[in-house]
């Protein structure tokens, strides 16, 4: 094992004789935080240490940027950074970066699928947004991504030539855009390409993995590590590529990594990265294992006959070019039923999938682990066409939840914002500014955001999510959608009844200001 942060750290704590006068609380003391003991073990709390640690994390040449250089050569960076805030953090990071780069008032074109916490970047660094729609499986109602075309077309019609462009792949469903043809199309109007892989972790480790978005030209990768590469939750990387874009991007990461990095880092989020890393980094033939088990849950759920898998139409589509094979989607939708219903049912069994839609459940197998699949077949197929305790529970409605088109973008997202708002009852926000960025989860991409007016149909969406099971919106102001936040009446802002042309026309006025 190569490790250097994870070793350096290990090495620390195993010196028994050390008398902790730091935070946190806890002081590594068993008999100081007893309950913490029992629950973590009284290892962990040994390894449980305060930043800024001369050979640790601190002085020249210290194990964390050892760590942090290896993460970059393993995944073909120019330079990498251990976040401990998520790969939302990433998304915030690259936001606020843009803010400084380039001219000021150059919009930056976004997938409008973009991950909620990338809207947040967008507000808080105050960019003036414009997007690209993914492509949409109206049968499933869930989103692709980008093709080339689609991007080309995008750039040729905008109001302004963009100074990034901002891309999903791969998709919660696992399907994998063409970074390569996208990036060429990005670098074409001298624009950089972010690629939002957060799925993405484990690419490029393994033959039977799509490659790796920095090998095919993206500028710079958001990688959610703990989602598939195996470090623990809320710790995750941010890869800048070394390309043409790199040398005026570096410092202004930088930046905006001291502003979004927490102060009191946590030492057992940095070691996992590190040994994540190494074990992904090594790790083929446990990669080639995890492939296997879910080839065999695809090919289970197949010769059964009563689900469909929605990878096998892919095809459909022309953004999709490969499919991470360690994504299983499951479309239960195709035997009549409810996919949020069917996901907690398999809770309560003891099978945990990690999404749901309206019509389909999603199996996430991490680079390495190997699944129980007879299991996970058995309670899937146990379950009723109709669950008898709990009447029409499970039934699927006429069909898929169809996603709604968003509103106009009549305000900048960083003034809707900040702008004095009221709640007002959910069936009069409609037409009305949003101040709030409002997502559905699953999965967290925003169908409304601030600055843009609220239709009835996106109401009527949100609405029906809130009511399913496990489902909520995240950002509304009242969990139960009763009211929504909106920019008061008398700040200015286009009124209810301005219609669309004039709020198409507010929006263009914003590109070009």
């Amino acid at each position: 094992m190569t490790a250097p942060y994870a070793d350096a750290l290990a090495q620390y704590a195993a010196r028994d004789d050390r008398v902790r006068l730091y935070v946190p609380g806890h002081g590594a003391d068993a008999e100081a935080a007893p309950a913490l003991a029992e629950y973590f073990g009284a290892e962990l709390l040994r390894h449980d240490v305060t930043p800024l640690l001369s050979g640790l994390d601190k002085g020249p040449g210290n194990a964390l940027d050892e760590a942090q250089r290896l993460a970059a050569r393993a995944w073909g960076a120019k330079r990498t950074w251990f976040l401990t805030n998520g790969a939302s953090q990433a998304n915030r990071m690259a936001a606020i970066a843009l803010g400084s780069f380039r001219a000021a008032e150059a919009p930056v074109l976004a997938q409008r699928s973009a991950h909620s916490s990338f809207i947040d970047g967008i507000i808080l660094a105050g960019l003036v947004p414009a997007f690209v729609s993914p492509t949409i499986d109206p049968v499933l109602g869930i989103n692709h991504g980008v093709s080339p075309a689609a991007l080309r077309e995008a750039i040729e019609h905008g109001e302004a030539k963009p100074k990034a462009v901002y891309l999903i792949t791969p998709s919660y469903f696992g399907a994998v855009a063409d970074v390569a043809a996208l990036a060429e199309a990005a670098h074409a109007v001298g624009a950089p390409l972010i690629v939002d892989a957060a799925w993405g972790a484990h690419f490029g480790f393994h033959p039977a993995l799509p490659e790796n978005p920095l090998a095919l030209g993206a500028d710079l990768v958001v990688s959610s590590t703990h989602k598939l590469a195996g470090s623990l939750t809320q710790s995750a990387m941010l890869h800048l590529g070394d390309g043409p874009f790199a040398a005026e991007l570096e410092p202004l990461l930088e930046r905006a990594f001291a502003l979004t990095q927490s102060t009191s880092t946590s030492a057992l989020l940095l070691a996992s990265l590190d040994l994540a890393r190494d074990s992904i980094e090594h790790g083929e033939a446990r990669i080639a294992r995890s492939i296997e088990a879910a080839d065999r849950l695809r090919e289970a759920v197949r010769a059964h006959g009563r689900f469909g898998i929605v990878s096998d139409g892919f095809d459909r589509f022309e953004d999709i070019v490969a499919v991470d094979p360690l994504r299983v989607s499951i479309d239960v939708g195709a035997a009549g039923l409810n996919g949020h219903a069917v996901r907690e049912r398999l809770e309560h069994e003891g099978v945990s999938f990690e999404i749901s839609t309206d019509s389909a459940v999603v199996a996430v197998l991490g680079a390495g682990a190997v699944p129980d699949v007879d299991r996970v077949v058995e309670a899937l197929h146990a379950i009723p066409a109709v669950e008898p305790a709990a009447g029409e529970a499970l039934v699927a409605g006429a069909g898929a939840l169809a996603l709604p088109a968003p509103g106009p973008l009549v305000m900048r997202p960083r003034d809707a914002f900040l702008a004095p708002g009221e709640a007002v009852p959910i069936e009069q926000a409609v037409g009305r500014v949003s101040t709030d960025s409002l997502a559905a989860y699953p999965p967290g991409i925003p169908n409304v955001l601030p600055g843009e007016r609220i239709t009835a149909e996106v109401v009527a969406f949100l609405r029906r999510i809130a009511a399913m099971p496990g489902g909520h919106v995240r950002g509304a102001a009242d969990p139960a959608l009763s009211v929504l936040r909106v920019v008061r009446a008398d700040h200015g802002q286009p009124g209810a009844a301005a219609d669309a042309d004039a709020a198409l026309g507010a929006a263009r006025e914003l590109a070009l200001s």
